[in-house]
């Protein structure tokens, strides 16, 4: 059997992917007011179309999802008209794109919420940071979620899963990660709650599950992906003593939900690889269907990784936002250009779709 190639085909449930190559979620802040998505977005999207698959930006599913100024919504009429010169135009080059649904829970700030707290399981602040006001300031002190509000926040992403396929994406991506609240409910750090939703490993992937299933009911497990940071510290997550098996309980729930991947932050989100010890290996052995391996990849290492048959994607992040093209720049061994730091968050154009292509 041959070697498998990052730049040939793969198919992902229905669709046909040019390659191997996820273009990874990149929060840039250039939303509009009403979180409608940047009149730049469509340009910015549909110049990153060679990549087999592009992830968006995380999309708030509700108002009360937002953690950053000017991230964009998928919740109101204007936001789904507002992403679908995005797809029409990712599609009119041949591409593929799913968007990822994000509700960021405790990791946010009264301002975005006219004085309101934000929500979390539980009342335990993170130790973090978030983008608010044209800076950089802690988050507030969020407020525990009461059992009869998280029905709504199950509804909430069954809305924005159906709302995205009228937008024109050809699928989404649960985000499960970082930090963010799908995530802090799995964290015995973060979650001290003793109903149905705390407690035990069960317990406390009960949400991410229910969320999940909600989704692949409402578009299909074909059109349905989940991100995943076991070992990472993202957002103020401490570690947890039990993240292995937490993981490989949320893994096999997934895979028997038969969604169309798993999407996996190896390591420390955009940090060491190494940051925690963790088998890795062991989830992708419980998953049967794509694997989607993140963080740190260079072109070697996603390529010995493929041969060893460790995973089946790789994405991609920092180095889309500078490089376009670079799935050309990956496959012809072109430099990569470096991206300028004071233009990653909000702005217009300048650092978002200016970067410059290997042929110009």
């Amino acid at each position: 059997m041959s070697t498998p190639s990052l730049f040939e085909p793969y198919k992902l449930g229905p669709l046909n992917l040019f390659n191997r190559i996820v273009m990874a979620p990149l929060t840039r802040n250039r939303a509009g007011s009403d979180l409608v998505p940047s009149p730049f977005a469509a340009d910015y999207y549909a110049q990153r179309a060679s990549a087999g698959l592009i992830i968006t930006e995380a999309t708030q599913v509700s108002k009360q999802a937002q953690g950053y100024q000017n991230t964009p919504g998928i919740y109101t009429p204007e936001q789904i008209a507002g992403w679908r010169p995005v797809t029409d135009a990712v599609h009119a080059k041949g591409g593929r794109i799913f968007v990822q649904l994000w509700h960021v829970g405790r990791v946010s700030h009264v301002d975005l919420h006219g004085g309101e707290a934000p929500v979390a399981p539980s009342a335990i602040r993170a130790e973090t940071k978030t983008f608010v006001n044209n800076g950089f300031a802690d988050v507030s002190e969020p407020r525990a979620l009461d059992l009869e509000e998280i029905p709504g926040i199950v509804e909430d992403f069954r809305k924005a899963a159906a709302n995205a396929i009228e937008a024109g994406f050809d699928g989404v991506e649960v985000h499960g990660a970082n930090g963010y609240l799908l995530d802090q409910f799995l964290r015995e750090t973060a979650n001290v709650r003793t109903d149905a939703y705390g407690g035990s490993i069960e317990n406390r992937a009960r949400l991410l599950i229910d969320v999940t299933a909600t989704v692949v009911s409402e578009i299909g497990a074909q059109r349905t992906g989940v991100r995943l940071s076991p070992a990472s510290p993202a957002s103020g997550i401490v570690p947890s003593k039990d993240e292995q098996p937490q993981f490989n309980h949320v893994v096999e729930a997934l895979d028997r939900l038969g969604i169309a991947y798993i999407h996996v932050v190896e390591g420390a989100t955009s940090g060491p690889r190494d940051a925690r010890p963790f088998d890795f290996d062991a989830l992708r052995k419980k998953f049967r269907n794509t694997y989607i391996a993140n963080n740190g990849y260079d072109l070697e290492l996603a390529k010995s990784r493929l041969a060893e048959g460790k995973a089946d994607l790789f994405a991609f992040g920092h180095n889309f936002i500078a490089n376009p093209d670079l799935v050309e720049r990956l496959k012809s061994g072109a430099p990569l250009a470096p991206l300028n730091p004071a233009t990653l968050y909000g702005g217009g154009a300048q650092g978002y779709t200016d970067y410059p292509t290997v042929s110009g």
